[in-house]
């Protein structure tokens, strides 16, 4: 049995800026080394496309640069056609964005505590809920689900909203959204049969040297 679609969901490449702290809508684009990263995705995917024989044509992207920059480099190789949409945006932290968690443990102990009480429903300040993330998630799942059918299709986004997307499709608890790994330029695979989803592979980090 076919698949009816395969979803593609990759996270962008490393960034330039501060490491490990939460960037969320902060825009910033892609490192060369992210570019790299990327190129390298690029050209495994390229190959990996011929398994099925679904058409390709159509990425989906955060209008984030970092996503987007990942979404042309991707694009190039296969080739797509890049659709920048709102809904994948990376979580707004809010006030949380640009720290580190050591910082805000510091600036905000009493908000961090109720985040780890209820990471779910808590939103940093002027922020977003991981609630409210997965609702815009799943809605962007959907969409793609009922206007690609026969399709291949791509989705450049981000670590938060990956995680979230992916526990969906699992039917995992929200609450462990930390303990799914997306590192830079990961790619993780869905095979939907009809609306039966099946994950191939989670944090695929093609552009890694094996180990030897």
């Amino acid at each position: 049995m076919n698949p009816t679609h395969v979803i593609y969901l990759l996270r962008h490449g490393e960034t330039e800026g501060p490491k490990r702290v939460y960037k969320g809508h902060i825009d910033v684009p892609l490192s060369r080394a992210g570019e790299k990263q990327v190129e390298k995705v690029a050209k495994a995917l390229k190959e990996f496309t011929k398994k099925y024989t679904l058409k390709c044509e159509t990425c989906y992207s955060s209008p984030l640069k970092r996503a987007v920059k990942t979404a042309q480099i991707v694009a190039k190789s296969i080739p797509l056609f890049v659709k920048e949409e709102e809904i994948l945006k990376e979580r707004n932290f809010g006030e949380w964005e640009g720290l580190s968690i050591n910082e805000i443990v510091s600036l905000y102990p009493e908000e961090f505590e109720r985040w780890r009480k209820d990471p779910v429903k808590f939103s940093p300040p002027q922020g977003e809920s991981t609630l409210e993330v997965s609702k815009r998630a799943h809605k962007a799942i959907e969409e793609i689900l009922k206007n690609h059918r026969g399709e291949q299709v791509f989705i450049t986004a981000h670590g938060g909203i990956n995680r979230v997307i992916l526990c969906n499709i699992l039917g995992v608890p929200l609450e462990n959204i930390f303990r799914i790994e997306q590192e830079f330029a990961c790619v993780n695979i869905i095979e939907f049969y009809e609306n039966y989803p099946v994950i191939k592979l989670i944090n695929g980090v093609f552009w890694q040297d094996a180990p030897h």
